[in-house]
């Protein structure tokens, strides 16, 4: 048998390309809980990610980083800006925070969250939104919750990729139930991000093993008592994930 050396395992062949714009990084941090920029900075550093998310609470309830602070400490222009609707809690809070980033930004690329007062994905109305944000021409990445149907008319609406909840948003009970989420892997022809709950890198390299295009952490890093250890392992298991995934693994057999 010859065993032929892989090409490359940087996996930094874009996963997904928005007009001009590509992104490399599958591993994807969310930084609205940080209140340090030097934290943001490092996690970033540490995480080589090439995302940088900004958004603005539409109900002023809480404050995030200043852009003037973190721009001083990092380099914002080598990252791809895109915004977020994590803080809204409803359908008319997404589409108000939209608005802003745009006016404000000029943004274009919308990490889409309509949840609920209960921080959950409401399907319903993350379709609506859907509808209205593409007529205004948003590039979106919606996140539902694991149900197929929802997935596939949100591709037939022209999102970009889905990102899929994996547990409760900051639940750390890594990936509840993978049948669903398998199959809309498996059926969607844009890329799946996984997220919500992965609380440790065996949860991400799980998500990638499974062929996910990206996985998206946040409070994973931020409770860990070093997010910065955390941040590693998080990145060498979004790589390993992949390459297991890419290398076609063995099938399970059943014990004689």
């Amino acid at each position: 048998m010859t065993i032929q050396r892989p090409a490359s395992i940087d996996h930094r062949e874009p996963w997904l390309r928005i007009g001009t714009r590509e992104f490399r990084s599958r591993l994807i941090v969310g930084i609205e809980q940080y209140d340090s920029v030097s934290v943001v900075r490092d996690v970033l550093t540490v995480t080589e990610a090439d995302i940088f998310i900004t958004t603005v609470d539409p109900d002023n309830r809480r404050s995030s980083l200043l852009l003037s602070d973190l721009d001083a400490a990092l380099d914002l222009d080598r990252f791809t800006w895109i915004g977020t609707t994590s803080f809204a809690r409803s359908k008319d809070g997404a589409l108000r925070t939209a608005d802003v980033l745009r006016d404000s930004w000029g943004i274009d690329i919308l990490k889409l969250d309509v949840r609920g007062d209960n921080n959950m994905p409401d399907n319903r109305q993350t379709i609506e939104a859907a509808h209205e944000l593409r007529a205004k021409g948003w590039s979106l990445l919606p996140f539902i919750l694991p149900d197929l149907s929802t997935a596939l008319a949100l591709q037939d609406a022209g999102c970009s990729a889905l990102r899929v909840m994996a547990a409760p948003v900051a639940s750390g009970r890594g990936i509840v139930d993978p049948g669903p989420i398998q199959e809309i892997i498996d059926v969607l022809s844009i890329p799946v991000i996984v997220e919500g709950g992965l609380g440790t890198a065996h949860h991400v390299a799980q998500a990638m093993g499974m062929g996910a295009a990206a996985t998206l952490v946040n409070t994973a890093l931020v409770e860990a008592k070093d997010p910065m250890k955390m941040a590693l392992a998080m990145r060498h298991a979004t790589t390993a994930g992949r390459c297991a995934y890419e290398s076609g693994p063995m099938a399970e057999t059943i014990a004689a």
